[in-house]
C-alpha cells in the first residue's frame, strides 16, 4: 500500500461530508453516520435507500486504482437502529441496568444487531460502559449505572448480543456485527458531571470503578474501542499514550481497533481536527474526521514524509483496521445488499423485537411509591390519561432516537409503536373501561383515578449536561396539575420519564403511586400492563425492577453513590417495589435548592439556554427558533444548526441583503447593573471569518428601546485561534452607549449586506 492507502484506511468520514466517489479516490476505510446523518439529509430515508447508500460506498471501496479493501460502516445503533425510522426502539440503558437481566440485554443486542444489517452496515457505536458518577451528566441514561459490578455484567452481555459469542460459529456471522465499547476511559467521572471534560479519579479508581466494563468487554472479544472525549490529569484520552498504547494494547493485549470520537482528535492541546499527528502517535487507530478528513488526510501525508507520523506506528493502525476488516468476514462478502437479512425490511421494527422491547419497558419500570396499595388498578374505570409525555415519543424514547437530540417525532415515523396512552387505551378498551386524555389534566367527567405522565425533555450528550438535579427550576406546571387532580379527591398515579434520578419530593409527596420509567422506548405501551391487573386477565406482570442509581433526597446531592462513605439517598441503589410489598413513605421535605436561572449563559451547546429564546425578525414578522433549520417569515434570514470544534454546538445565520432582519436572543427584563459596576463582559464565540463577521452589527435591547452598539470586529477580541474568533464587551459599553442595564432583555445582531456567521457562546462573564 502507498503511504496514502494507509492514511486513507485509518479515516472514518461522516456521510454528509464525503462522497463515493470521494471515497474511492482517497481510499477512505471507513465511513459513519452521525447522529442527524442521513442519506441524502433525508431523516425520514427508508431503508432501502441506507442500503442503497450502504452499496455505493462499497462499490467505491472496491473499484480503486489501488488494493481492493472493502469499507466499513459505523452508527450509533445505541438502544435499536435509532436512526431508521420504522426500527424498535429499545429502553436506554440506564432502562436496562434497571432490569438486571443479562440475557435480555443480550437478546437485545441480538436484535438490535439484525435490523442494523438489514441496512447493509457492519459496526455499531454500542455498548457503552461509562460509570455514570455525577447524575448531572448529560450521558447518565447512557450508562448502566454507577455500579462498576452491573456496568461490567450488562456491558458484556450486550458485547455477546451484538458480536456473537467470542470462539463461537456465531461470532461476526450473518446475523452479527462490530461492537464498540465506548468511552475509554473515565468518560462518567467528569468533573461536575460536564460531557468532555476533566475526569477527577485516582488511579485506583479508575481501574476499579472506570475500567471495569472493559475487562468483561475484552474477555467477550470486542473488536473495537472508542476513546473518550474526556482527560485525566489535563491530557485527553484522544492523545493519553500511556492508557491507549501502554495500558490498553500493551498490557491489557487488546489487538482490536482504538477509534476516535466526533472529531475528537482536534481537542488535544496544540492540534486542530486538520491537523493532528499526536493522535495517531498515541495509540489511536482510526480518526473519527467526520466532516475533516480531507484536510487530516493531507496533513497526515505530509507529517508521514517529514517523520512527524511515525510509520511503524501507521502500519500497526492500518493492520489493525485490516485485521477487523478480515475478522469481521468482509473481504468474503458480497455488497451489503447481497448479504443474509440485506433488504430484509419485515425485520425492521418486527413483531418478535417489539415483544423483546415491551419485555424489556416492564422489567425496567421501577415503582418508588404505592400508598395504600394504589396500584394495581382495574382496567374497567373511567380512566384520565394527563400529560403531554403519555403520547410524546420524543419524551419516551429519549435522545438518539431518529435524530441526535431525538426531539421532533411523529407517530407516523414509527408505525408500530405503542405509547404509555394507547397501551393504557388497550387495556380499558378490552376490558371495559373508559380513557380521557387531556394533557393538560383538564377533564371533561370525573374520573376515577389519574395516571399523570411528565418528565424531561429529550436530550443527548452535553446538551443534557444540568447544574442542579432539581427537575426544572423555577417551573412547576407538573407539579400544580398533580396538585390540582390530588385536591380533587382523584387518586394520583404518577409516572415519571427521565434520563436519570431527580429530585421530585414535591410530586412524590403530591402522588398516590409513584413510577420511574426513565426512557422505555418505542413500547412504552407495555408499562400499562403493570398498573392495571383484571381477575379475568389470563396472566398479570409485577413491578420487578431495581434502582440502578441511587435516587436523591436533596437537589445537591449529585455524588450519590452506592459505597460511598456518607450514604443519605432517598431510594438507595438496588431499591424498587413489588405490588405486594408494603412500605411506608413518610412526607418528604420540599426544600429545593435556591437555584436561580442561569442568566449569564445566552447561548451554548448550540441552544438558547435558561429562559433565553432565538427570535428571527424581517419586514414579515418573527419567527421562534426551536433547533432546527428555519428561515424568517419573508426568507430574508436563515439559521441553521452547525458544527464548531464540536457536533451541533452552534448555529449559522446567513442574511439576504437586507436592512431589516435581526437575530434576537430575548429574555424577560435583566437587572445587569451590578455586572457592568463589576467590569463584567459580554462574550460572543464566532467561527474565525473576519471577512464574513465585518458587516455584523450588535444592539443591546432593553426596556427603553434598542441601542446600536457597533460592528462586531470593532469589539475588544481575545483568544483567536484557526477555528474561534472571540469577541468580548465590556457591560459598561453597553450604558456608555445609552442602555439601560437595569432592564436588559436581549442582544441583537444584523447583517445588512448579506453576510453569516457562525456562533457558538454567547455569555456575561468576567474575562
Amino acid at each position: 500500500m502507498t503511504p496514502a492507502q494507509k492514511i486513507g484506511q485509518i479515516l472514518q468520514a461522516d456521510i454528509a461530508s464525503i462522497t463515493p466517489e470521494e471515497v474511492r479516490a482517497h481510499h477512505i476505510g471507513s465511513v459513519l453516520n452521525g447522529g442527524n446523518s442521513s442519506p441524502d439529509g433525508k431523516m425520514r430515508a427508508s431503508p432501502s435507500e441506507w442500503l442503497a447508500l450502504a452499496d455505493a460506498f462499497w462499490e467505491a471501496s472496491m473499484h480503486t486504482d489501488g488494493p481492493q479493501i472493502p469499507i466499513m460502516w459505523g452508527t450509533d445503533a445505541v438502544h435499536g437502529h435509532n436512526n431508521l425510522a420504522g426500527a424498535t426502539i429499545f429502553p436506554h440503558n440506564i432502562n436496562l441496568g434497571a432490569t438486571r437481566d443479562a440475557d435480555l440485554v443480550e437478546r437485545i443486542g441480538s436484535a438490535t444487531a439484525m435490523e442494523v444489517r438489514v441496512t447493509g452496515m457492519d459496526w455499531t457505536f454500542a455498548p457503552t460502559l461509562a460509570v455514570t458518577r455525577d447524575d448531572r451528566w448529560g450521558r447518565s441514561y447512557e450508562s448502566y449505572s454507577e455500579c462498576p459490578n452491573l456496568v461490567a455484567e450488562l456491558g458484556a452481555a450486550m458485547v455477546r448480543g451484538l458480536q456473537g459469542g467470542a470462539n463461537t460459529s456465531e461470532f461476526l456471522n450473518a446475523d452479527h456485527v462490530i461492537a464498540t465499547a465506548k468511552h475509554f476511559i473515565g468518560d462518567g467521572g467528569t468533573q461536575d458531571g460536564k460531557d468532555q471534560g476533566e475526569t477527577i479519579a485516582t488511579e485506583e479508581e479508575l481501574r476499579d470503578v472506570h475500567a471495569a466494563g472493559y475487562y468483561t468487554a475484552i474477555r467477550e472479544g470486542i473488536l473495537s474501542i472508542m476513546a473518550s472525549f474526556s482527560s485525566w490529569k489535563g491530557q485527553k484520552m484522544h492523545g493519553h499514550e500511556e492508557f491507549l498504547t501502554r495500558l490498553l494494547k500493551e498490557h491489557w493485549g487488546f489487538d482490536g481497533l482504538v477509534v476516535g470520537d466526533w472529531n475528537g482528535h482536534g481537542q488535544i492541546p496544540g492540534t486542530s481536527t486538520t491537523n493532528c499527528p499526536d493522535a495517531l502517535n498515541a495509540g489511536l487507530d482510526m480518526y473519527m474526521a467526520s466532516d475533516s478528513w480531507k484536510g487530516l488526510h493531507a496533513s497526515l501525508l505530509q507529517q508521514l514524509q517529514k517523520g512527524v507520523v511515525n510509520e511503524d506506528r501507521l502500519d500497526d493502525a492500518v493492520r489493525r483496521v485490516l485485521r477487523l476488516k478480515f475478522r469481521a468476514r468482509l473481504f468474503n462478502q458480497p455488497k451489503p445488499s447481497e448479504r443474509k437479512h440485506a433488504g430484509d425490511y419485515a425485520l425492521i421494527g418486527c413483531q418478535k423485537h417489539r415483544a423483546l422491547a415491551a419485555e424489556a419497558a416492564r422489567k425496567s419500570a421501577v415503582l418508588l411509591k404505592n400508598a395504600e396499595s394504589t396500584l394495581p388498578l382495574s382496567p374497567g374505570q373511567n380512566i384520565l390519561v394527563a400529560g403531554k409525555a403519555a403520547d410524546d415519543l420524543s419524551m419516551l424514547c429519549g435522545g438518539w432516537t431518529l435524530s441526535w437530540q431525538g426531539e421532533g417525532i411523529r407517530k407516523s415515523d414509527y408505525p408500530q409503536a405503542e405509547t404509555l396512552l394507547q397501551g393504557i387505551k388497550r387495556l380499558a378498551e378490552a376490558y371495559g373501561g373508559n380513557v380521557e386524555y387531556a394533557p393538560d389534566g383538564a377533564y371533561r367527567e370525573s374520573p376515577d383515578v389519574a395516571i399523570y405522565v411528565f418528565g424531561e425533555k429529550p436530550y443527548a450528550e452535553f446538551r443534557g449536561d444540568l447544574t442542579t438535579l432539581d427537575f426544572k427550576p423555577g417551573d412547576r406546571t407538573d407539579l400544580q396539575t398533580i396538585q390540582k387532580l390530588k385536591q380533587s379527591g382523584i387518586p394520583v398515579i404518577t409516572v415519571f420519564l427521565s434520563g436519570r434520578p431527580l429530585w421530585i419530593n414535591p410530586e412524590l409527596n403530591s402522588s398516590d403511586a409513584f413510577i420511574a420509567a426513565f426512557l422505555p422506548g418505542s413500547q412504552s405501551g407495555a408499562i400499562a400492563d403493570l398498573i392495571f391487573q383484571d381477575s379475568n386477565a389470563s396472566h398479570d406482570f409485577d413491578f420487578t425492577a431495581k434502582l440502578p442509581f441511587s435516587w436523591p433526597e436533596h437537589a445537591d446531592q449529585y455524588l450519590l453513590n452506592h459505597g460511598d462513605a456518607d450514604y443519605l439517598p432517598l431510594f438507595p441503589y438496588g431499591f424498587g417495589l413489588s405490588l405486594g410489598d408494603t412500605c411506608t413513605l413518610g412526607r418528604l421535605h420540599e426544600n429545593s435548592l435556591a437555584t436561580e436561572p442561569d442568566h449569564g449563559t445566552i447561548f451554548d451547546h448550540g441552544a438558547p439556554q435558561g429562559s433565553w429564546q432565538i427570535v428571527l425578525t424581517d419586514s414579515a414578522g418573527q419567527s421562534h427558533w426551536k433547533g432546527r433549520s428555519i428561515a424568517s417569515p419573508a426568507a430574508e434570514l436563515h439559521i441553521h444548526p452547525a458544527d464548531l470544534g464540536q457536533q451541533e454546538n452552534a448555529i449559522r445565520a446567513c442574511w439576504n441583503c437586507t436592512n431589516t432582519a435581526t437575530l434576537a436572543f430575548l429574555h424577560s427584563p435583566i437587572d445587569m447593573s451590578r455586572e457592568a459596576n463589576a467590569d463584567f463582559y459580554l462574550k460572543v464565540v464566532l467561527a474565525n471569518a473576519p471577512n464574513l463577521i465585518s458587516t455584523t452589527q450588535m444592539s443591546v435591547i432593553t426596556h427603553s428601546g434598542k441601542v446600536r452598539i457597533g460592528n462586531l470586529l470593532d469589539m475588544h477580541r481575545q483568544e483567536e485561534t484557526e477555528l474561534t474568533l472571540t469577541v468580548t464587551i465590556p457591560l459598561k459599553k453597553f450604558g456608555v452607549a445609552g442602555a439601560d442595564l437595569t432592564t436588559l432583555k436581549g442582544i441583537e445582531l444584523c447583517n445588512s449586506e448579506g453576510g453569516q456567521i457562525v456562533v457558538s457562546y454567547i455569555g456575561i462573564s468576567t474575562l
